[in-house]
Parts: C-alpha cells; sequence; structure tokens
C-alpha cells in the first residue's frame, strides 16, 4: 500500500480534505502549513473546494518527491502524512524518497498485482460512481 500511496505524486485534493491538517496538526512543517492556508480558510464551509497540488514541488510529474514531502512532513492529507510518522512505515518511506527507481518499480508491481485481483465474494458487486460512498439505487 505505500508503493500504491506515491500515486499522490499527482493530483490535488479540496480545502475539506487537509484544513485539519494544516490549522490542527502538529506533525507538520511550519511553513508548508502556512503556505497552504493561503488557499484554505480555517472555516468550515469556506473554501472548501479550493484546490491545492498533493505534490507542492512537483505536480505534474510521477516521481518519489512525495515521499521527500512526507519526510520533510509536507504530506498534504493525514492519510498520506502517517506513512511516515514513527511508524511501521517510516523505512520504506526513506528508502523511496532517496530511491526513484525502486519507488517506480515497486508501484509497478503492486498496480499489476491489483490489476489481477478477482472481483470480490459474492453476487452482489457495485462499481462505484464515487468512491467514497455506495450507489444509491433505487
Amino acid at each position: 500500500m505505500t508503493a500504491l500511496s506515491g500515486a499522490h505524486t499527482i493530483g490535488q485534493a479540496g480545502c475539506d480534505n487537509f484544513r485539519n491538517r494544516i490549522y490542527n496538526q502538529t506533525n507538520i512543517d511550519p511553513a508548508f502549513a502556512t503556505t497552504r492556508r493561503a488557499n484554505c480558510p480555517s472555516t468550515s464551509g469556506s473554501g472548501d473546494r479550493n484546490l491545492a497540488p498533493l505534490d507542492i514541488q512537483t505536480p505534474i510529474q510521477f516521481e518519489n518527491t512525495y515521499f521527500q514531502n512526507l519526510v520533510a512532513k509536507r504530506g498534504l492529507l493525514n492519510s498520506d502524512q502517517v506513512l511516515f510518522d514513527n511508524g511501521s512505515q517510516d523505512a520504506l518511506v526513506q528508502t523511496y524518497s532517496q530511491n526513484n527507481a525502486m519507488f517506480l518499480a515497486d508501484f509497478a508491481a503492486a498496480m499489476v498485482k491489483m490489476g489481477n485481483l478477482g472481483p470480490a465474494p459474492g453476487t452482489v458487486k457495485e462499481i462505484r460512481r464515487n468512491c467514497r460512498k455506495t450507489n444509491l439505487f433505487h
């Protein structure tokens, strides 16, 4: 999963998804938090749809800068930063931050493995229109 999380080297997140991190968490680079606050007001509902790149340095390049950002406590989403927060994945994040070739190889292998997964067991299956919630069938 750590390698797959590296997909966050590309993309953006809405303010409502990272507001708590930039205003209330301590495992964040203060300068990074200040930069992100410029586009994300502290009040919920205000600027919720304002976007910020998941990788502030190279937002349209697929490489290991995402992991370098985590080591520097510049993960935009809490779900990203927990990968490097004195836990079991710290060593791997550190390795990926220093070895782009290894990250790319592991990411490719993980994508192939995920692509080879069969469908979930049972008869009721669903391809979600929005990954955050189940589809509403009437």
